[in-house]
This record gives C-alpha cells, sequence and structure tokens, in this order.
C-alpha cells in the first residue's frame, strides 16, 4: 500500500529514469474502471442541482455556450498478452465555459511555453506582476463567474462526463492540451504513459504551487506506483485541497 509518503522520487534525480511497472496489472485496471464508472455516475446524480446553477450562473454573465470542448491529449492502454503498453491519442475534453465566448488562446500557449521552460521573467511578464503560483491567474479572459468556478474546479465536473465515456479516469495525469505536448522536453512524454484523470498527486500534493518538471514528477511518480489504494486515497483527499483553495486564485 501506498500514501503520499511512500513514494519513490528518487526520479527526480534522473527523471529519465523510471521504474518499470509489473506487466500484468489487469485486474487493477479492471477494478480501476468499475470505480471510475460508479463514482462517476454517483457524482454526476449528486452534483446535478449544483450543475444546473453553474449554468444559470454562466448564461446570465456571458452570452455563448454553456460548455467548452476543447482536444485533450490521451492515451488508451494496449494489451498483448501479459504485457501492455499506451498509445497516445486525442479526445474533446468538456468543461464548464469560463471565458468570455471566443477568447483568444495565445496568451495561455505563451505562458504555456514559458511554464515548461520554467523561465519566470516571461511568466511575471505574462501575468503583469509575480506569482509564486504557476498557472495563468491575472487573466482579463475569464468571465465574473469563471474566477469562481476554476479557483473551487466547479468548471471541471462536466469531465464526469468524459470518464464515464472512458476517455478520462477519475485519477491520473490533468490531461495535456496538444500545442502544451509539442513544447515537451522528451522525458516529459512518460507523464502521458497513462489515462489522464480529473485529479491526481500532482493536483493533491502541489496544485500548482511547483514548476513544472516537478509536476510531471509527481504524475510520473503516480505512473509509476499507481494502485487501487493509492487512487482512493486521491480521490478522498481531493474535497479537502479544493476546499483549502491551496494553488487556486
Amino acid at each position: 500500500m501506498h500514501n503520499e509518503t511512500d513514494l519513490d522520487m528518487t526520479s527526480s534525480n534522473n527523471p529519465s529514469i523510471i521504474r518499470r511497472q509489473s506487466a500484468d496489472r489487469t485486474v487493477y485496471y479492471v477494478a480501476k474502471r468499475a470505480v471510475d464508472i460508479l463514482l462517476a455516475s454517483g457524482l454526476l446524480v449528486l452534483f446535478s442541482p449544483l450543475m444546473l446553477v453553474i449554468i444559470v450562473a454562466i448564461r446570465l454573465y456571458s452570452p455563448g455556450p454553456i460548455f467548452f470542448a476543447q482536444e485533450r491529449v490521451g492515451a488508451n492502454r494496449k494489451s498483448h498478452g501479459k504485457d501492455s503498453n499506451w498509445q497516445q491519442t486525442t479526445f474533446r475534453c468538456f468543461k464548464f465555459r469560463t471565458m468570455h465566448f471566443g477568447a483568444d488562446s495565445s496568451v495561455h500557449q505563451a505562458y504555456v511555453k514559458a511554464l515548461i521552460e520554467n523561465d519566470h521573467e516571461a511568466m511575471a511578464n505574462i501575468q503583469g506582476n509575480t506569482t509564486n503560483l504557476r498557472k495563468l491567474v491575472h487573466d482579463g479572459r475569464i468571465t465574473r463567474p469563471g474566477k469562481l468556478l476554476r479557483k473551487l474546479s466547479l468548471d471541471e465536473l462536466p469531465q464526469l462526463w468524459n470518464v464515464l465515456r472512458g476517455d478520462m479516469s477519475l485519477v491520473g495525469p490533468r490531461p495535456a492540451i496538444p500545442y502544451e505536448v509539442r513544447m515537451y522536453k522528451p522525458w516529459h512524454m512518460q507523464r502521458l504513459k497513462a489515462q489522464p484523470g480529473l485529479t491526481g498527486l500532482q493536483q493533491v500534493m502541489a496544485r500548482s504551487t511547483v514548476d513544472f518538471d516537478q509536476q510531471v514528477l509527481l504524475d510520473v511518480a503516480y505512473i509509476d506506483q499507481q494502485s487501487l489504494w493509492l487512487d482512493i486515497k486521491i480521490i478522498l483527499m481531493t474535497p479537502f485541497v479544493i476546499l483549502s483553495t491551496r494553488g487556486a486564485e
């Protein structure tokens, strides 16, 4: 069994060295998928009144569609007997729209480039001031209700539908945008060797408070040591991290 202090982070000394997963993990992946379906279905029902309120708020404050669909990079597991490998794929990821309709994505692309390159000066220039958070927080494209939705991660509730569809899991690395992946260093690609998740180890341990390389190391550590027990612990930790608003603004 693993907990957040059990994770072997020796890879931080050499990001290209990751311990090899056991070949046969079929039982884990079947159980993980069952948990995804059961919990995602239940959460969609539980949060349906809240989602209705969000829909009304978006409609009142900003003309345009309620939902925002964006191409994201995922991964599909292919089995070959007892061995398996992950094949990169893309899917439409759903969110509640938090920006003004038709907002330009170029500022985000520039920020992602600076983030991956760990260029603090460029990040500060794009933000308009210095912040310890590793995310674009001072963003004029975001609507008034969108700021609250992002702070509490409520904009991501529609991704429960992605979980039911099998595009995502409840737990895994966050799904990357294609232009982000094109900027990756070769070793960053290791974070794509798992199905993307609604929450993950990086979200509960760091949530935009560490540099990009450290975020990737947390994702890779999860992939290397994932288990059903670790997934459950991350799921249980997630509401507390969100309500603390640590790493959010």
